[in-house]
């Protein structure tokens, strides 16, 4: 979970952190070889901290240590932001775990170059062909697979039917100024309108995102993307809309230092019917009942409206999903462990639990959840697709994307600045 998949903040490196990677056994098992038989740990750094994936990813790590007693499996589980600090600290030393979790996109591209985690392309084989195109794309460097889809998804308002209808709302808003509006009806209700983990800033840049993709179309972010250039229209005019949501004051009562996941946080404050929406990945469910109370029928989801006069179509969906990567000095049982995590019969029972979404080819009736089923038809019928930005990008841009937004929905921040901050960081990598 985009998880999302959001930036590293967290400098606390540990001596386990620095010291407990890569794999032992009775055989030295470095440079991606099998430890010959003998007994070998594969340590897995996940972010399965919650339910429904927290009990289901102990359970399968039991099973398959069941059918090979010579492997251990030590799972290393992060909450997300954590997760990302402590693993940029260890690549920064120029180690990596056996097996991690990874977005793709530019963070991966970064790793590849430096070596850090191993090429899938031949040694999995048959095996890729397994995956659809989409949940593979994001894994993929200049041709080569460095990591395999567990997890594809999309991000969009997840909404309190039951506040929606006291604030007299009769449907979604499919546009922004609808949007605008429904905020307004539901601050006069004496309705929060939206969660916002102001302190963890990635779900904020969500929104920026969004509304640039909406405004420019795709190809504007593609653009920019090789430009390095994000002074253009469609981000400065992102930058403004968000404004105009900003300056409704349409966020929980101290969302600025209020984190995603953590209690009192955006999760739980959706969760707990204190507001009426949150932007959100397909995780936004599993969360909103681990960190609060959930809201039952009472949850629905509709797409990021659209931009009147935009170029981009509300069927281009923004997202990303999540996976994993093996490090370069990580044994041959890593790769059999990621094997058994992804084949079809054990995937299932993955997706089953709700807690992620299909990435097999025919996988999709597997998805039990009538919410994650919306967003699955959701990305069924999407004309594009664009991962966050924050993977997207490499990470010092990505950082930037997140550190910027979040300035402009605080109010210390221009549109101009944002695009003109992220533009420099860019030009500078």
């Amino acid at each position: 979970m985009k998880l999302s998949r959001r930036g590293a903040a967290l400098l606390a490196a540990s001596a386990l952190v620095l010291g407990g990677c890569g794999s032992s056994g009775d055989d030295a098992a470095g440079e991606g070889k099998s430890s010959a038989g003998g007994k070998v740990t594969v340590e897995f750094w996940n972010i399965w901290t919650t339910d429904p994936l927290k009990s289901y990813g102990a359970q399968a790590i039991k099973d398959f240590q069941a059918s090979h007693p010579n492997i251990t499996i030590k799972s290393v589980p992060y909450e997300n932001e954590a997760f990302k600090a402590k693993l940029t600290t260890l690549t920064q030393s120029g180690k990596a775990p056996d097996i991690f979790q990874t977005w793709g996109g530019g963070v991966l591209a970064q790793q590849v170059d430096a070596g850090l985690v191993r090429d899938l392309s031949t040694e999995a084989g048959d095996w890729l062909g397994t995956f659809t195109d989409a949940a593979l794309s994001a894994y993929q460097v200049e041709g080569k697979t460095y990591a395999i889809p567990d997890d594809i998804g999309m991000v969009g308002f997840w909404y309190n039917k039951a506040l929606f209808k006291k604030a007299g709302i009769a449907e979604p808003p499919a546009t922004w100024s609808q949007l605008l509006e429904d905020v307004k009806k539901l601050k006069s209700a004496g309705i929060t309108p939206i969660a916002l983990a102001g302190k963890d800033k990635w779900p904020g840049h969500y929104y920026w995102a969004y509304l640039a993709m909406r405004i420019g179309g795709l190809d504007a972010l593609k653009q920019a993307g090789d430009s390095k250039d994000f002074t253009g229209p469609a981000f400065v005019q992102a930058g403004q809309k968000l404004k105009e949501l900003a300056d409704l004051q349409p966020f929980q009562k101290g969302y600025l230092g209020a984190t995603y996941g953590d209690p009192g946080g955006q999760a739980a404050t959706m969760g707990d019917g204190k507001a009426a929406m949150e932007l959100m990945g397909q995780w936004a469910p599993a969360v909103q009942n681990d960190a609060g109370k959930g809201l039952g029928d009472d949850l629905g989801f509709f797409p990021f409206p659209a931009v009147e006069g935009g170029q981009g179509a509300v069927t281009d969906a923004f997202g990303g999903g999540g996976g994993f990567a093996i490090g370069a000095d990580a044994p041959a049982e890593a790769v059999e462990f990621l094997k058994f995590l992804t084949e079809s019969t054990e995937h299932r029972k993955a997706v089953a639990t709700g807690g992620l979404l299909p990435v097999l080819k025919g996988e999709e009736d597997a998805v039990t959840d009538p919410n994650l089923s919306v967003v699955a038809k959701n990305l069924a019928t999407a004309t594009g697709f664009q991962l966050y930005l924050d993977q997207a990008f490499p990470p010092a841009v990505g950082q930037e994307v997140n550190d910027s937004v979040a300035e402009l929905i605080a109010g210390t921040k221009t549109p101009e600045q944002v695009a003109q901050a992220i533009t420099e960081t860019a030009k500078s990598e």
